[in-house]
């Protein structure tokens, strides 16, 4: 039988945990403390893992009120019912963040403002980015839209079917499950509103508004 490549690494050394600590003590009492400490430390590496790669690659233009809140509720998103606290330190131009778990996880970071961000270096940015329009909308309401962006490298039905991936993960994963069962819908409209960007970003995409707007009919005017 083939060893299960497709697995974590994490994973597959729980597998390998449970074969080998029943051959290496007849104690079952301690080979379960044995194979829990280790559960519960490869849990907090992954979170800490997870924070690290949050405050790398998290969105900050600039510390004003709304883009830290912005900020906040991808955390909140990202790390459940955990207290966060956020302290913006203007002089070095960064945002101080701590998360408080309520299993007694504790995570502390820092957040740097986006130095390309406003004037010409955001031009610039936006030309390494490559980010180009990728407005969408529900099949049933195709008069209203949400104006999210793609990568340039992208087609629209790669573009497509990366969100549509996206969405089956988010409402898969521990924040999503956490939504569903405080009986958030489990809609395209709640789904664009609270996935973080980061995941976005990591897609190859971008979102501009949470909100769709109204397609917008233009009447030609008359010519005298």
């Amino acid at each position: 039988m083939k060893k299960d490549m497709t697995k974590a690494p994490e994973a597959q050394l729980l597998d390998l945990l449970k074969k080998i600590l029943p051959k290496a003590t007849q104690d079952a009492q301690l080979a379960g403390r044995i194979y829990h400490a280790v559960e519960l430390e490869l849990k907090a590496k992954a979170k800490v893992t997870a924070f690290e790669k949050f405050c790398s690659k998290v969105e900050l233009p600039d510390l004003a009120p709304k883009s830290i809140e912005e900020v906040k509720e991808q955390l909140a998103a990202s790390f459940g019912n955990g207290d966060v606290t956020l302290k913006p330190n203007r002089k070095e131009n960064t945002l101080a963040v701590e998360v408080a778990l309520p299993d007694g996880s504790q995570f502390s970071g820092e957040i740097n403002v986006n130095r390309n961000a406003g004037g010409e270096a955001s031009e610039e940015q936006e030309i390494t980015l490559k980010f180009v329009p990728f407005p969408v909308c529900l099949p049933g309401d195709k008069e209203l839209v949400w104006l999210l962006a793609k990568r340039e490298n992208m087609s629209p039905e790669e573009a497509g079917i990366a969100l549509s991936k996206l969405e089956e993960e988010f409402w898969a994963s521990k924040t999503g499950q956490k939504m569903l069962r405080d009986r958030v819908e489990r809609s395209f409209p709640e789904f664009i509103a609270r996935v973080p960007g980061g995941m976005l970003g990591e897609a190859g995409l971008k979102r501009h508004y949470k909100t769709p707007e109204p397609v917008k009919l233009l009447h030609a005017g008359k010519r005298k």
